[in-house]
């Protein structure tokens, strides 16, 4: 009976919740147990976890099924922690809670994380004592840190006397190690072309918004000097990829010797309008210039990564912000908390094209960001050009538009909703039609690589 471990997929989220129910009849006649009987993992939660890259599961190499599984989530804003691991009791003495466990702290390592933590129960050796022997070890339950979590013990009336609280120390990556870094999908909330400059580049108006869910960018620094993408992109050559573009842009600026392998695990559609190439790119300046410790100035990381792509210098800055020109002049602009149901039609659709068309509106009147939050300008002047060209994309925004406003992000195709609530969100998504494919994420104020940068300098 051998297994592996992978990264989750959203299709497992109904399984994962089974392994969670199997191994919580476990704990029949505990004190626990008649909580553990009421409240239970909600798939859609599972899939948000999924959709984040916080989840692994460990699957039967016979049948690929899963059996067992591990969460992380980072609902305390400081440490990241371990929401649940379990592993089906039929596959339970074999080890592959270890492997889950150790795993998961490998990854937040990589992530710059410094400490790993978890609540569990004192009176039971596949809790706490298990625990301990892989180095957490319990800590006061009245730090901040846990205060969500005791909370929502609170709220679902689970005695607070039988959870402990434990961490783990981690050390930073060393120098020939593999690093994690996030790299953000946005959206763009309005976009307006309101006219043409002299070298044929359109004058743009749009307010990027940026997002808790995107690609992961993995990083391993080389003293060869060589720039390397281990795994291939389909259709997209080594030298044309924006990851390495951006490496070898920052390269000079770097001690002699400096080199790095690269890999990106793709979340982001490509050609979906949610900037996934040139987040990807961003995340590579900003961590080589800390990996390689190059030290440019924000601005000039941002000129260099508007040499790659307009798009680029709004990652690099790490805000959500109101962009003119050709997306290159930034102001950051307060957004509320809100959640988007964002949809991907499967239908790539190429930008060029859509700037060349006739038909597109090249001279709208300028906004003003008061016009913007008082609703009145939210229009995307691709949006009537896609729908007569793209008819996937057209009937994706349809479906969405049964729900409320729905919009073109980009140039397209992925097209986005927005929501108050997250559970508004995950109720909009469940209901996506299996010719489409949709995930629920949030607007931050700072986007996830900021956090990661901070963190891997020993901020967090």
């Amino acid at each position: 009976m051998s297994y592996h471990i992978a990264r989750a997929e959203p299709g497992q989220a109904e399984a994962l919740c089974a392994i969670e129910r199997a191994a919580m009849e476990l704990f029949r006649g505990h004190r626990a147990w008649p909580f553990y009987a009421r409240v239970t993992m909600p798939p859609e939660a599972v899939r948000m976890g999924i959709e984040r890259g916080l989840v692994w599961v460990a699957c039967d190499d016979a049948s690929g099924a899963p059996v067992g599984f591990v969460w992380l989530d980072t609902e305390s804003g400081v440490d990241i922690g371990v929401a649940e691991i379990d592993v089906l009791p039929a596959w339970g003495r074999r080890g592959i809670g270890a492997a889950l466990l150790e795993h998961a702290c490998a990854w937040a390592r990589a992530a710059g994380y410094r400490r790993i933590t978890l609540g569990t129960l004192g009176d039971v050796p596949w809790n706490a004592p298990f625990y301990a022997k892989h180095g957490f070890v319990e800590v006061d339950k009245r730090e901040p840190a846990f205060a969500f979590a005791r909370d929502r013990d609170r709220e679902n009336g689970f005695p607070d006397d039988l959870r402990v609280f434990m961490s783990r120390p981690l050390p930073p990556p060393g120098a020939a190690d593999w690093t994690v870094w996030p790299a953000p999908a946005k959206l763009n909330l309005f976009l307006r072309i309101t006219g043409r400059r002299p070298d044929g580049y359109h004058e743009l108006q749009t307010v990027f918004r940026l997002l808790d869910w995107g690609d992961e960018i993995r990083l391993r620094v080389r003293n060869d000097g060589e720039i390397r993408r281990p795994t291939e992109v389909p259709g997209v050559p080594e030298e044309a990829d924006l990851v390495v573009r951006a490496a070898r842009l920052l390269q000079p600026h770097a001690p002699a010797g400096a080199g790095v392998d690269i890999e990106v695990e793709k979340r982001i559609p490509m050609g979906g309008g949610l900037g996934g190439g040139s987040s990807d790119a961003a995340s590579v300046l900003v961590a080589l210039d800390h990996l390689w410790g190059t030290g440019l100035p924000e601005d000039e990381l941002a000129e260099l990564g508007r040499r790659l792509g307009a798009d680029v210098p709004v990652f690099v800055r790490g805000r959500s912000a109101w962009a003119e020109g050709v997306g290159e002049r930034l102001q950051p602009i307060a957004l509320p908390r809100r959640w988007y149901v964002v949809v991907d039609p499967h239908e790539h659709v190429p930008t060029a094209a859509l700037f060349q068309a006739s038909e597109l509106t090249r001279n709208a009147p300028p906004a003003t960001i008061s016009s913007f939050a008082s609703g009145e300008t939210a229009e995307n002047v691709f949006e009537p050009v896609v729908r007569t060209r793209h008819p996937r994309v057209a009937a994706a925004l349809d479906w969405l538009g049964r729900f409320g406003q729905a919009r073109l992000s980009g140039s397209g195709g992925c097209v986005f909703l927005e929501t108050r609530s997250p559970d508004r969100a995950e109720a909009v998504a469940e209901q996506c039609p299996p010719e489409f494919t949709a995930c629920v994420a949030a607007g931050v104020a700072l986007s996830p690589l900021q956090e990661a940068l901070a963190r891997h300098r020993g901020g967090a």
